[in-house]
This record gives C-alpha cells, sequence and structure tokens, in this order.
C-alpha cells in the first residue's frame, strides 16, 4: 500500500480563469490566497510541492514555504495535460497527488487516503457527480510517458488520460467514506462557486 510519505504533490496553477475573471490562485481565502492556502494544506502530507505555473506568473500570488519546486508552461494555456505532464517530470517522487488550484476546501488527509488506494494501479481518480475529477487524483510518475503519447496525437483533453493509463476509479460511496461532504472537490470556476466557498467555510455571512 502506497503512503503519502511516498508521494509528492503537484499543483496546476496555469490556467484563464476566463469565468471567474480574476485569477482563481490569487483569491483571498481566509486572509490569504487561494494558492496559499491549498500549498499549506498539502504540506502536511507531502513533503514536496510542485508547483506549474504560467509562463507570464506575475498574476499569481507569492509563496514563501519551503521546499516548493516551480516549473512554467512554454507556452500559455497550453492545456492541463501538458501541465501535469510537466509536474509529473520535475517531481523527485515515483507517485504524485495532483489537484488545481481552485479547491478551496481541499482536505490532504483525503489526498494521502487516495494514496492509499493507489496498490498496483498507474493512478486513483475520483468520480464526483458522474464526472472524472483528473486534477484531484493521484498518478505515478511514469504516467508522463502516456501523457506524452496522448499529446503526439493531438489529444488535449485531461480526462482522456484516464483511458490511457491503469487508473482505480473511486465512486462517490467510497469517496463519503473519507469526505461524507465531498467538501475537498467543491472546485470554484465563477465569482458564485467563490460566494458559495466562503459560506460554507464560515468565512462569510
Amino acid at each position: 500500500m502506497a503512503s503519502a510519505n511516498e508521494a509528492g504533490a503537484i499543483v496546476l496553477v496555469g490556467g484563464r480563469s476566463s469565468r471567474m475573471g480574476q485569477p482563481k490562485a490569487a483569491l483571498d481565502f481566509g486572509g490569504m490566497p487561494l494558492l496559499t492556502r491549498i500549498v499549506i494544506e498539502l504540506k502536511w502530507w507531502f513533503d514536496e510541492i510542485v508547483i506549474v505555473a504560467a509562463p507570464q506568473s506575475e498574476g499569481q500570488p507569492r509563496i514563501d514555504v519551503p521546499g516548493l519546486k516551480i516549473v512554467h508552461d512554454e507556452t500559455a494555456f497550453a492545456g492541463p495535460l501538458d501541465a501535469l505532464r510537466r509536474g509529473l517530470n520535475a517531481l523527485d517522487h515515483g507517485i504524485a497527488f495532483a489537484c488545481s488550484c481552485d479547491l478551496p476546501m481541499l482536505n490532504s488527509d483525503v489526498a494521502a487516503d487516495l494514496v492509499a488506494m493507489l496498490d498496483d494501479f498507474d493512478a486513483v481518480m475520483p468520480e464526483v457527480g458522474g464526472k472524472l475529477q483528473p486534477l484531484h487524483a493521484v498518478y505515478r510518475k511514469k504516467c508522463a510517458n502516456s501523457i506524452a503519447a496522448l499529446e503526439e496525437s493531438g489529444e488535449k483533453r485531461l480526462t482522456a488520460n484516464a483511458h490511457a493509463i491503469n487508473a482505480r476509479k473511486v465512486g462517490e460511496e467510497e469517496l463519503r467514506t473519507i469526505d461524507p461532504q465531498l467538501s475537498s472537490f467543491f472546485n470554484v470556476n465563477t465569482p458564485e462557486d467563490y460566494q458559495l466557498a466562503l459560506k460554507m467555510a464560515r468565512l462569510s455571512g
């Protein structure tokens, strides 16, 4: 059984945030940028954290946390599949929990539990609301090779990776045993999502 002590974490930051209207990584959450909050949470379990950022990082918050490694996309908005490959290649550990920067209630205990489900699989991918969650998932470093092959074929969809590797899919019923409200999976794409997240975290009235 894999342990979070054997894994690192990857956070993807380089998206457009077009529906939010501002960089999601810089959103205030509990008095700190959302990205900072995610990194601090991940540090409870993961000693190595790789941030995959856009080429121009002016809009991203500065994070003064030891052990961070920051890699940049070669071209802006190349897509999450390319960013995940870069993150995996930059990782020293052989296993990674990978997530996006728009998960305000990310729970590192849930991430560690997902790592423990890896067994002999190449990846562990949760499924919430009938949709795979490839950016709240666990991957072996070697998955970078299958991602590169997908990219060479012209594939851009992150979910395509789930079908190209030996991934264990974890349904909602099993997920609720480790995260009863599935709060760790709640992502913010719009200002309305952001306000709801603040209420859920009791950070607003």
